[in-house]
């Protein structure tokens, strides 16, 4: 079974930069689509961004299209995610998670086979 664990979260002033990672035990997910999400209190989980297996395709939501960068290094069973720019707004926990279906850039959380606990971003304005 596929354990993901996020890391790289924070405190930043509006306009800096994170990177977080989602490394991945238990089995590789060289194969596997990865997607992050994130959730603000109160609000739904949201996709942001996903990768395909080989990361030669990749979608982002509007939201953060230009600021937001996801890679992964499969040698490493790792995905980044670099953020730009980041606003007051992207404040929220993050999430990554891995579909079994390499292709996949699925936007549903239902779609996704494997979840980490989540890592809590906070940009202050």
């Amino acid at each position: 079974q596929v354990q993901l664990v996020e890391s790289g979260g924070g405190l930043v002033q509006a306009g800096n930069s994170l990177r977080l990672s989602c490394a991945a035990s238990g089995g590789t997910f060289s194969g596997y689509g990865v997607g992050w999400f994130r959730q603000a209190p109160g609000k739904e989980r949201e996709f942001v961004c996903a990768t395909n297996w080989n990361n030669d395709n990749t979608y982002y939501a509007d939201s953060v299209k230009g600021r937001f960068t996801i890679s992964r290094d499969n040698a490493k069973n790792t995905v980044y995610l670099q953020m730009n720019s980041l606003k007051p707004e992207d404040t929220a926990v993050y999430y990554c998670a891995s579909a079994r279906y390499g292709s996949a850039l699925f936007q549903k959380p239902s779609l996704y086979d494997y979840w980490g606990a989540g890592t809590q971003v906070t940009v202050s304005s």
